[in-house]
């Protein structure tokens, strides 16, 4: 096999300046990382979700990002994150927010929100082959959802496992990390773990995912969403977080989270797959608008947005 090169990013962000809320720092290190990437050139690059920051709220950030990586001269394939789609499933509200946030449960995804991130980037799911690797993705945050969309999909990941692994390497992309630590640790309770519950997959669905995985001969399995670069093995199949290249956060959890902003460049090689963290070049640190978080709708002030006449130096 002739060795060769794929790239993977994820939690890119750059929100829009017609919006509520913009860091224009966010947008300059996704083009900071786009022009390194460019510059080596990989046969294809990955995207891990999070291609927007209120993707869920304006189609026409999807909309922006989907011709941004339409014009790069590679293949690109993506899922959705949470900031593309809404968040993870849950019954019952937890951290209290404040009156300037949505509580959890008007966060949760919906099939609107879905079919509108598919309406602009195609397939929630999807499987293709190319040089020895087969490469998997999927909208995670349909897991344990109960949506029409779960039922879909775990029928399409039947139909994977039982395709037969005519490849060297089987590399799965995802948004939300399967686990923390390890796959057993219990389903994080919303009210008293807020941050573990928000960062990882609830049980059943994480085992089933993960004897999904293990049927499919996976052999790497990347995410993002936490915004620090993490591996952990479990079952012999490497899981990588992958760095944000937006803004860094929670690194602090593990004494071996690294909170590089950067993204992930693969070679294939009969020898494996071998990753590196390919830091920012540079960053930058500019002055935005707007809140943070998860806002209510009457937190959204659009007379702040650049294009309106607002002074993000003055917020």
């Amino acid at each position: 096999m002739q060795p060769w090169q794929f790239v993977c990013v994820a939690d890119i962000q750059p929100g829009s300046p017609k919006s509520f809320r913009y860091n224009p720092s966010w947008i300059k290190n996704w083009q900071q990382a786009k022009e390194q990437i460019l510059g080596i050139s990989p046969e294809l690059l990955l995207v891990c979700g999070d291609l927007t920051r209120d993707g869920s709220i304006h189609r026409y950030e999807l909309e922006e990002m989907h011709a941004e990586l339409s014009s790069l001269p590679f293949p690109v394939h993506l899922v959705p994150g949470n900031m593309d789609t809404g968040n993870k499933h849950t019954d019952r509200p937890g951290l209290h927010r404040g009156p300037d946030q949505c509580t959890d449960l008007e966060l949760n995804v919906t099939s609107e929100q879905l079919q509108q991130f598919a309406s602009v980037f195609g397939p929630l799911w999807w499987s293709f082959d190319y040089k020895g690797v087969r490469f998997s993705g999927f909208a995670d945050v349909v897991v344990n959802s109960g949506l029409p969309e779960e039922a879909e999909f775990w029928r399409w990941a039947e139909e994977q496992a039982k395709r037969s692994k005519d490849v060297l390497y089987h590399v799965w992309i995802m948004h939300y990390p399967l686990f923390l630590d390890r796959p057993d640790e219990p389903s994080w309770d919303i009210e008293r773990h807020y941050y573990e519950w928000y960062f990882s997959i609830d049980q059943p669905g994480r085992a089933r995912l993960l004897d999904l995985f293990k049927a499919t001969g996976a052999d790497l399995v990347l995410s993002g969403h936490v915004h620090c670069h993490r591996v952990r093995y479990a079952e012999g199949i490497r899981f990588e977080i992958v760095p944000a290249t937006s803004f860094a956060q929670w690194a602090d959890r593990w004494p071996d989270g690294d909170p590089t902003l950067g993204f992930m460049l693969y070679t294939v090689s009969e020898r494996g797959l071998e990753g590196s963290l390919i830091p920012l070049a540079r960053t930058y640190d500019l002055p935005g608008y707007g809140p943070g978080g998860h806002p209510a709708p009457h937190a959204r002030d659009y007379s702040l947005a650049w294009e309106k006449g607002g002074d993000p130096n003055e917020v």
